[in-house]
C-alpha cells in the first residue's frame, strides 16, 4: 500500500495549460483517500455547472453499505446559514425585527439587551449550552430547545459579556434563533424549514433530522457518523463513546445545527443564495456582508450564517461544521463562482481538503498528500532558519517567527500556540499538529535564507524572511 502512495505523490502534475479539472481533482481526492483516509462526498460547481462529484467510502461502516452522491449527512454548523435565512424571511414578512431582544420573546431569560442581531452575528455573549449542561443535564435524557432553554433560565447561568462588546461564536444563540422561529411562524423549525426552504428550493433529500436515534425516525440513504477509537483501531459509532455521548443528550436541539443534506441539494442553496431566490436582494446582500469580526489576524467577517474572508484565491463565503462523526463545509468565491462542497462521515479535514481543491481550480501546481517522515538535522542548520517571516494574503500581510526550543523549530504566531516543525528533509519542515502544512526554505548564493514557500494542503504560497 505504501508503494502505492509514495507512487501517486511521485505522478506528475497535470500541465496547467491543458488541466482537465475532474481528473485533477480527483487525483487530488484519491490520494486524499488513500493517505489520509477520506471518506465522505465531494462536489465542484462553476458558475452552477457540476463539474466534479463523487461519493468515497462507507455511509455505514459496520454493513459496509457504500456512500453515493444521494448520501444524507448531517451538517453541523454549516446549518446555522438556514436559520439565518429563516429569521430574515420573517425579517421580510414583517414578522420580526432584528432589534427585536431576546427577552420579547423568552422573557424568563436573564440577559438583558441581547437582540436578534446579536444572535445572528455572534455578538451576544450567551453562554455555551453544551458546557454547561455537560455537568448538570442527566446524560441519559435528550434535551431539546424547550429544555435547553428553560435550563439557562433555571440555573441562571450568566452571560459572557455585554452584548455587543467582541465576536465570540454561540451555537446557543443560533438554537435560540430557531426557536425564534417557531414561536413567531406557529410551525415546528423542522416544518418551517420544508415548507419555506427545502420544499420551494426542491431540496428534495434536506430534512431537519435531530432525532436518529428514534426507532420511528429513519432517513433514507443516510450517511452515519463515525470516530476513530484509538484503543479499537477502527471506527466506531460516537454513540458508544464516553466522551462523546453529547451526540445522545443533546440530540433533540435543532437550529446550530441539524440540518440534513446532499452535496446535490446544497449546490441548489447555494444557487438560491447567488440568486437572491428566497430574499429580496438587499436583504441578501446584508446576509453576506461584514457584520461581525471574527479574526483581527486574517481579517475574517461574520455575516448571518456565514463568513467572509480574502485568502490567497480571493474573497470567499464559507461555513464549516463539526459534530462528533462528521466535518462539513460549503464554500463559494462569488467573483469566480465557484462553489466547493465537502461532506465528511468519518470527521476528515474537509476545509484542508476544499483548499487543495480551490488551488487546482485556480490554476496552481498542488502537490499530493504523502506520509512524512521525521529525520534528524544538524543544529546549525536550524539556527540558520530562525527570525521573522512575511506571506501575502490578497491585501493582508501575514507575519510569524520560527524560534527554537529546546533544540527544536517552531513556528511562533501572535494569538496562536507555538506549533512544532519537524524536519523531512534539510530544508523542508512538516508541521506536527497533524494538519497537511508545511514550510520549505529556499537559500541564496552564500547560503544564507532568503525566504521560502508555505505549503497548505499542497498549494504554495511565498515566504519572505525579513532582513536583520
Amino acid at each position: 500500500m505504501k508503494n502505492i502512495l509514495l507512487l501517486l505523490f511521485l505522478l506528475p502534475l497535470t500541465s496547467l495549460a491543458q488541466q482537465n479539472y475532474p481528473a485533477t481533482i480527483d487525483n487530488f481526492m484519491q490520494a486524499q483517500v488513500n493517505i489520509n483516509g477520506f471518506n465522505g462526498n465531494v462536489l465542484v460547481a462553476r458558475a452552477g455547472k457540476v463539474i466534479y462529484q463523487k461519493a468515497f467510502g462507507y455511509r455505514n461502516y459496520d454493513t459496509k453499505q457504500l456512500l453515493d452522491t444521494n448520501s444524507v449527512f448531517e451538517l453541523a454548523s454549516v446549518s446555522k446559514q438556514f436559520t439565518a435565512m429563516g429569521i430574515l424571511m420573517l425579517m421580510e414578512k414583517g414578522k420580526l425585527s432584528l432589534t427585536d431582544t431576546l427577552r420579547k420573546f423568552f422573557p424568563q431569560l436573564p440577559y438583558k439587551g441581547v437582540t436578534i442581531q446579536n444572535l445572528l452575528t455572534h455578538t451576544s455573549g450567551l453562554p455555551d449550552y453544551m458546557s454547561a449542561m455537560e455537568n448538570k443535564w442527566d446524560h441519559k435524557k435528550i434535551a431539546f430547545n424547550d429544555d435547553m432553554i428553560n435550563f439557562l433560565a433555571s440555573e441562571k447561568i450568566p452571560a459572557n459579556f455585554a452584548p455587543g462588546k467582541k465576536f465570540e461564536y454561540s451555537n446557543t444563540g443560533y438554537a435560540i434563533l430557531a426557536s425564534i422561529i417557531e414561536k413567531v411562524s406557529g410551525l415546528t423549525y423542522r416544518y418551517f424549514m420544508y415548507k419555506n426552504i427545502f420544499g420551494p428550493l426542491r431540496m428534495d433529500h434536506s430534512q431537519v433530522y435531530n432525532t436518529r436515534r428514534s426507532s420511528t425516525d429513519t432517513l433514507a440513504n443516510y450517511a452515519y457518523g463515525y470516530v476513530f477509537a484509538d484503543s479499537l483501531k477502527k471506527y466506531i459509532i460516537p454513540d458508544s463513546s464516553k466522551k462523546d455521548d453529547a451526540v445522545f443528550y443533546l440530540d433533540g436541539i435543532s437550529g446550530d445545527g441539524t440540518v440534513n443534506s446532499t452535496t446535490g441539494d446544497l449546490l441548489k442553496w447555494d444557487r438560491a443564495i447567488k440568486n437572491s431566490t428566497l430574499l429580496s436582494l438587499a436583504t441578501q446582500n446584508e446576509m453576506l456582508s461584514t457584520q461581525s469580526l471574527m479574526d483581527t489576524l486574517t481579517k475574517k467577517y461574520y455575516g448571518y450564517g456565514v463568513s467572509i474572508g480574502a485568502d490567497q484565491f480571493g474573497v470567499a463565503i464559507s461555513h464549516s461544521g463539526g459534530w462528533p462523526g462528521y466535518r462539513t463545509i460549503l464554500t463559494r468565491y462569488p467573483v469566480q463562482d465557484i462553489t466547493i462542497i465537502v461532506l465528511s462521515n468519518n470527521e476528515s479535514e474537509v476545509s484542508a481538503i476544499a483548499y487543495g481543491i480551490t488551488g487546482v481550480l485556480f490554476d496552481m501546481r498542488v502537490a499530493l498528500p504523502y506520509v512524512h517522515k521525521e529525520i534528524t538535522v544538524d543544529a546549525a542548520i536550524l539556527n540558520k532558519y530562525l527570525g521573522s517571516y512575511s506571506r501575502k494574503l490578497q491585501a493582508l500581510t501575514l507575519n510569524f517567527d520560527i524560534i527554537k526550543k529546546d533544540g527544536k523549530l517552531y513556528r511562533h504566531q501572535h494569538g496562536a500556540e507555538d506549533v512544532e516543525l519537524k524536519p523531512e528533509s534539510n530544508i523542508k519542515f512538516f508541521y506536527a499538529d497533524g494538519t497537511d502544512r508545511q514550510i520549505e526554505f529556499e537559500t541564496d548564493k552564500t547560503g544564507s535564507v532568503t525566504g521560502g514557500w508555505f505549503i497548505n494542503s499542497g498549494v504554495r504560497s511565498e515566504l519572505h524572511k525579513a532582513k536583520k
